[in-house]
């Protein structure tokens, strides 16, 4: 995996080099953030409501992911949290999927050296954000856990998803620091 993460040039632009490997394993995990926060039969949805930009049928996740990604607005008020989530879950869902669209069109356009501009970055950081967020749920990352993940043997299951789930980490990390350079 890439040891050098994100860097900001000379000239002010944000470059990303990747070899095969990880251009293919980043578009595969955007691929599947798209695949997975696209609602179920949002081609059948009632234009009005595509155009105002509510969804009255909004409700809690229940795919433990997917709740992280959409969380409750408020936690001590159920029908106040579902108020909310039927006003925003739309524009949060079209923004996350925004996001990903752009990271995967920066990747595809890109060879081994992605180069960013300061929107593009903003993109990234989101999708990074969304797809370490739904892997580390379905990790069970923890702070407590994060020793026992570092730990891992090579043949435990886990230990490949982990480390792709810190590599995620340090490329967010070193984006950040990119960007406030």
């Amino acid at each position: 995996m890439s040891v050098h993460g994100f860097r900001r040039t000379a000239t002010g632009r944000i470059v990303l080099r990747v070899d095969v490997v990880e251009k293919g394993l980043l578009l595969t995990l955007l691929e599947q953030l798209v695949e997975f926060v696209t609602p179920e039969g949002a081609e059948d949805e009632d234009p009005l409501v595509s155009l105002v930009g509510l969804n009255p049928d909004a409700e809690r996740p229940e795919d433990p992911a997917l709740a992280r990604l959409f969380p409750d607005a408020y936690l001590d008020d159920v029908d106040s949290s579902a108020q909310f989530r039927r006003f925003t879950e739309r524009s949060l869902r079209e923004t996350k999927l925004a996001h990903a669209a752009t990271a995967i069109e920066t990747l595809r356009r890109s060879g081994d050296k992605v180069t960013l501009s300061a929107d593009d970055a903003v993109a990234w950081l989101g999708a990074l954000n969304d797809v370490r967020l739904a892997l580390g749920t379905r990790l069970g990352v923890t702070e407590e856990a994060m020793a026992e993940f570092a730990e891992l043997p090579e043949e435990d299951p886990r230990a490949a998803t982990y480390h792709v789930y810190d590599w995620l980490t340090f490329l967010q990390e070193s984006l950040v620091r990119a960007v406030m350079r």
